[in-house]
C-alpha cells in the first residue's frame, strides 16, 4: 500500500505549554472564547454571502471561501489542544498526527492562495474598473476558487505519502501543542534532510510567492488611488482594500515568522507562541475585520438581525 511503513510508534506526545497549571482556566478559557468567536464570525460571513444578494460578488465570493478556509484551519489545531490541557493528557496517535499536519499545511495553502487572488481582485477593482465585470466573471471566479482548493490538496500530497513512509521507532516525544511538519520528521528514525529541504523550500515558494502577487497588486492599487483627484474617491478607494491589506499584513507576519526564519533565530517559547497567533487569533481576525471595516458587510448583518428580531416577534 502507498502510505504502509515500519513504525513502531503508535503515537506521539505533545509537550504543549509546560508551567500553565496555575493559569490553566485562564488559558482554556481564553483559547475556548476565542475559537467560539471565530466560528460564529466565520460562519456569519458564509451565510450572509449566500444569503444576501449584495455580497453575491467576487469579491464576497472569495471572502466566502477564505472564511471557509479559516474555520476549518482554526478547528484543525484547537479542539485537541483544548482536549490535551483540560484533561492533562499530551496524546495524539500516528494517524491523527499525521491527518493533522496534512489539513493544517492543505488549508494554511490554500489561504495564501486566496489572499494573493483577493489582492488580484481588488488590482482589478480599481486599477481597471472598467472590465473588472468582464474579466472577474462568475464563471471566472468559480474557477479560481476551484483551482486553489485542487492546487492545495494536490501540491501537498507527495510530501505527505513521502512522509506516512518514514519508520519511527522512538523517541515520540514533539515540543509542540501540534503536529507539525519539521519536529515530527526530526523524531523519525531515518535521514530527513532532503524532505526537510523540500518542506522549506516549498513553504518559503508558497508564501513568498503569494506575499509578492500580493505586494505587487498593492503597490499599483496605491498608485491608481494616489493619481485620483479628489480626497473623497481617494478615501473610497482605501477603504475597499484596508480590510485586506490589515489582515495580510498580520497573516504574512505570522508565517515569516514561523516557517522563514531560521529556528535558532527564537526560542521554542516564541515559535509557540507565533504559532497560537497563527492558529488561534489570525482567523478571528477575518470575520471582524471584514464586517467592521465594510459597509456592505454590516448593512447585511444589520438586515439580517432585524429580520430575524422580525420573525421571533412574529412567534411570540
Amino acid at each position: 500500500m502507498i502510505f504502509q511503513n515500519t513504525t513502531t510508534v503508535k503515537e506521539f506526545i505533545l509537550v504543549g505549554f509546560p508551567g500553565i497549571q496555575k493559569v490553566k482556566v485562564l488559558v482554556v478559557l481564553s483559547i475556548l472564547l476565542t475559537y467560539i468567536l471565530t466560528l460564529i464570525g466565520n460562519l456569519v460571513i458564509i451565510f450572509l454571502v449566500w444569503t444576501d444578494y449584495r455580497l453575491q460578488t467576487p469579491m464576497y465570493w472569495l471572502l466566502c471561501n477564505l472564511s471557509f478556509s479559516g474555520l476549518c484551519f482554526t478547528s484543525t489545531i484547537v479542539p485537541k489542544m483544548l482536549r490535551n490541557i483540560i484533561m492533562d493528557t499530551k496524546v495524539i496517535s500516528y494517524m491523527g498526527c499525521m491527518v493533522q499536519i496534512y489539513f493544517y499545511f492543505f488549508l494554511g495553502t490554500s489561504d495564501y492562495i486566496l489572499v494573493a487572488v483577493m489582492a488580484f481582485d481588488r488590482y482589478i477593482a480599481i486599477c481597471n474598473p472598467l472590465r473588472y465585470s468582464v474579466i472577474m466573471s462568475g464563471w471566472f471566479t468559480f474557477q479560481l476558487a476551484v483551482a486553489t482548493w485542487l492546487g492545495a490538496f494536490l501540491s501537498l500530497l507527495p510530501s505527505t505519502i513521502a512522509m506516512c513512509r518514514l519508520p519511527f521507532c522512538g523517541p515520540n516525544v514533539i515540543n509542540h501543542y501540534f503536529c507539525d511538519i519539521i519536529p515530527v520528521l526530526r523524531l523519525a528514525c531515518k535521514d530527513t534532510a532532503v524532505l526537510e529541504l523540500i518542506s522549506y523550500v516549498s513553504t518559503s515558494l508558497i508564501v513568498l510567492c503569494s506575499l509578492l502577487l500580493t505586494s505587487v497588486s498593492y503597490l499599483y492599487i496605491i498608485a491608481t488611488i494616489l493619481r485620483i483627484p479628489s480626497a473623497n474617491g481617494r478615501q473610497k478607494a482605501f477603504s475597499t482594500c484596508a480590510a485586506h491589506i490589515t489582515l495580510a499584513s498580520v497573516f504574512y507576519g505570522c508565517s515569516i515568522f514561523m516557517y522563514l526564519l531560521p529556528e535558532k533565530t527564537h526560542s521554542s517559547g516564541f515559535y509557540k507562541a507565533v504559532a497560537l497567533l497563527h492558529t488561534v487569533v489570525t482567523p478571528l481576525l477575518n470575520p471582524f475585520i471584514y464586517t467592521l471595516r465594510n459597509e456592505r458587510v454590516k448593512e447585511a448583518l444589520k438586515d439580517t438581525l432585524k429580520h430575524i428580531s422580525f420573525l421571533a416577534k412574529g412567534k411570540l
